[in-house]
């Protein structure tokens, strides 16, 4: 399914929160891809390492969460059980800081969004507004900076490593590989078989 332009909400006042101004000419339009112009790679890797049940909530991922508490209770590692669509709401209405009214505006503008925008749009969306690092706005951008190829050619291997530093893209970097994020390209590539194309 291809989309029209990116919606005035999801760039401008995307780019609006990160640097407290309208921005008046057309980078980030420039720099957007319909769904259906980005690698089949990045759209199964995306799933496989950031809401493996992106499909079947609607929302907000409860089996995640319940896992996260678990592993808060017992002092494990910290996880993230933040969907796709919470993500995508985070990045394109509120703003930065974490406080627990933006929480419930998290919720509220998660709940909105799934009821009036298709999976596809939200992926769409999210691929185009997801921060890959200083200045790295979605996944095109992303795409040209660390391997010099447009979204639409990135292979398997390649989309498991931009994948792979999303829950640090200012600290980590998939042309220099920690072991941390190789290992978590490892575990996207595995799980990517079992994830369907979306779009």
């Amino acid at each position: 399914m291809r989309f029209a332009n990116p919606p005035f909400t999801a760039t401008i006042l995307w780019q609006w929160v990160r640097v407290g101004k309208l921005v008046s000419d057309h980078r980030v339009y420039n720099s957007w891809r319909p769904l259906n112009e980005i690698s089949p790679h990045l759209r199964k890797a995306i799933l496989a390492g950031e809401d493996q049940r992106f499909l079947s909530h609607h929302g907000f991922d409860f089996t995640e969460m319940n896992l996260a508490i678990q592993d808060m209770f017992f002092k494990r590692e910290i996880r993230g059980a933040s969907t796709i669509t919470m993500q995508t709401a985070r990045t394109v209405f509120l703003w930065p800081n974490r406080d627990l009214f933006r929480k419930m505006a998290e919720a509220y503008y998660t709940s909105l969004i799934e009821l009036f925008w298709s999976k596809e749009r939200i992926l769409e969306i999210y691929l185009n507004t997801v921060d890959w690092g200083q200045d790295l706005m979605g996944v095109e951008t992303a795409s040209i900076k660390y391997f010099h190829i447009p979204a639409s050619s990135i292979s398997r291997y390649q989309a498991a490593l931009l994948v792979a530093v999303l829950p640090s893209p200012h600290k980590w970097s998939p042309i220099r590989p920690n072991t941390q994020v190789l290992a978590r390209q490892k575990k996207i590539l595995k799980d990517m078989k079992k994830m369907p194309l979306i779009g």
